[in-house]
């Protein structure tokens, strides 16, 4: 073969998009088999937070046990998307009750901070960075609450693997390392995050460089040692309002001794005789729901995976779904999302007489919230021999969060708040003591009363819609656990102004789609009207436990992060 003969031949394979093995099972776009395991299993983001996960089981501890210590060492080992500065969400299949359980582990804007500031300030929307998006972290409460109902090991004994690598380091993982390259020039300039979180005060840790946190090991200890209050009322809340109090932050001691999670019903659809399980606002998971609603008329299995209908109708499923989901889903302490209405059969006939099979919407109500796609969420699940599955999802939000992080203490603030508006009488409007709108959501199916699938699908806007993609895949195209997540991903991002808040699409918004997807769909797709590009990573990260009809769980994760499916 001549040197042009291979060149083009190598253009050839590139423009094709093609996967670089030939897996002799499973459809082309399949990265790995599914695992499987005949009592436990653990699927997380970092194959170390696996590994601990299935050690606290081993050990004796349960699937919750299990997801705290794995939570607990994603907060050491991937800093760029979760940590004891942000909230938590999670959904427990308890085999005892035979019940969903939901927690929404999610903080309060300070009592110090009022819209009437913003406005003083000038501000139009609230910043990214820095002390005014600073929330009440939820996640340490969380933690408690949980391991009380759930729990068989000690806090002490389940926070214990993490103090250790904290202590001794880690080798920092490709994807993570590089997140955290991102992240560094812009949070650099808060205080306390160069000291704690780069290497000599300049930059990030670089792949298979060994990283340390004897800081957040101290923490650590400290809130394994003396419980939930240490963190909430005790020297760490006291550190914490000494540290805003001099850098401009509004968050207070009595912000963090107020704070309480609480326990929530999840609520759900039947998609085609599977219940699809969500939690309620605060969150976006029931856009997931609503989007389910909207396609389960059409024969999608008929259309077949990745065809223009498919695509078309998933992506005006979404637009419907989101513009409720601006308009309507905050903290139901300050508003009532009809949220049994917006999850309806019947609303859902209602808003899919808006959808049309030749011409793609390019008009939507206004949103106001943030669409944002950043590698800033975990989400992990566990599953132990007596039944007990957990969904559990974490953040800091926007990567590595707010850049906030008080000496000595080894964590950064989340920066939640910035998911609020600064419009007065909106639903999700700023108030002091208010939940923000949370994009985070766990999820679990249930076929026949009895537990399924325990799934999440992490990042930013994508999560309700890559929910929707993974049941899809599943019911519809008949994929397995591992091909559900492997599946090319369909994306669609609404226009923004400058001020981060939604408005009418009047070019119907872009969609992303990732490599796989047939050019002959694609140019379908735009004669439809439809605005289609590719973008740099906002797809998201799924891991995903079954149940095994023959005993035992099957596992699965994906190759767009570093994660792993294991078990025992």
């Amino acid at each position: 073969m001549t040197l042009c003969q291979k060149l083009g031949l190598l253009g050839v394979l590139a423009a094709s998009g093609l996967h670089a093995a030939d897996r002799i099972t499973g459809p082309s776009f399949a990265m790995r088999s599914e695992v499987y395991a005949p009592k436990a299993m653990a699927a997380t983001s970092h194959p170390l937070a696996t590994q601990i996960a299935l050690q606290t089981m081993r050990e004796g501890g349960s699937a919750m046990d299990a997801a705290i210590a794995a939570n607990a060492a994603l907060g050491l080992m991937e800093p760029t998307g979760n940590g004891i500065g942000g909230d938590l969400f999670a959904i427990v299949w308890d085999p005892k009750t035979r019940k969903l359980h939901g927690y929404n582990g999610s903080g309060r804007s300070p009592e110090a901070l009022s819209l009437a500031e913003f406005q003083r300030r000038g501000l139009t929307d609230i910043p990214s960075h820095g002390p005014l998006p600073v929330t009440v972290p939820g996640t340490v409460d969380a933690w408690f609450a949980l391991h009380a109902r759930f729990g068989k090991r000690s806090m002490a004994q389940n926070l214990a693997p993490t103090i250790a690598y904290a202590r001794e380091g880690h080798p920092v993982h490709e994807t993570i390392a590089y997140y955290w390259a991102r992240s560094v020039p812009t949070l650099s300039k808060w205080p306390g995050f160069s000291e704690q979180f780069t290497v000599d005060g300049k930059r990030a840790p670089r792949t298979g460089e060994r990283w340390r946190n004897p800081n957040l090991a101290s923490t650590l200890e400290i809130i394994g040692r003396e419980g939930r209050d240490a963190f909430y009322k005790g020297a760490i809340a006291r550190s914490i309002d000494t540290y805003f109090k001099a850098n401009d932050g509004f968050l207070r001691y009595e912000d963090l001794a107020a704070h309480q999670g609480e326990w929530v019903a999840p609520v759900s659809t039947n998609y085609r005789g599977y219940d699809v399980w969500e939690l309620p606002p605060n969150g976006q998971g029931i856009a997931a729901l609503q989007i389910l609603n909207l396609l389960e008329p059409y024969d999608l299995k008929a259309y077949g995976f990745g065809s223009t209908e498919h695509i078309h109708l998933f992506v005006e499923a979404k637009k419907l779904a989101f513009a409720d989901r601006a308009a309507s889903y905050a903290d139901p302490d300050f508003y009532k999302t009809p949220v049994a209405r917006l999850i309806s059969k019947d609303y859902a006939r209602e808003r899919g007489k808006l959808i049309s099979m030749d011409k793609a919407m390019k008009a939507a109500e206004p949103g106001i919230i943030p669409e944002l796609n950043e590698g800033d969420t975990i989400y992990l699940t566990t599953a132990d021999a007596d039944g007990m599955m957990v969904s559990l999802i974490q953040s800091n939000y926007r990567g590595m969060g707010s850049g906030m992080a008080p000496p000595g203490l080894g964590f950064i603030f989340q920066d939640r708040g910035e998911q609020f508006v600064l419009k007065p009488g909106h639903a999700n409007s700023f108030a002091p003591n208010k939940r923000p709108f949370h994009t985070i959501i766990p999820a679990f199916i249930t076929k026949d009363g009895k537990p399924w699938i325990s799934f999440g699908l992490m990042g930013g806007a994508m999560q309700p819609q890559g929910h929707a993609q993974i049941v899809i895949n599943l019911v519809d195209f008949g994929m397995n656990l591992q091909e559900a997540g492997d599946a090319p991903r369909i994306q669609h991002e609404g226009s923004t102004d400058p001020a981060g808040q939604a408005v009418a699409m009047a070019d119907g918004g872009e969609v992303d789609l990732e490599t796989g997807f047939a050019y002959t769909t694609i140019r379908a797709l735009m004669r439809k009207g439809h605005s289609v590009r590719y973008a740099d990573g906002p797809y998201g990260g799924y891991q995903a436990i079954k149940v095994n009809p023959e005993g035992g769980y099957v596992g699965a994760t994906e190759s767009r992060k570093d994660g792993q499916a294991a078990g025992y």
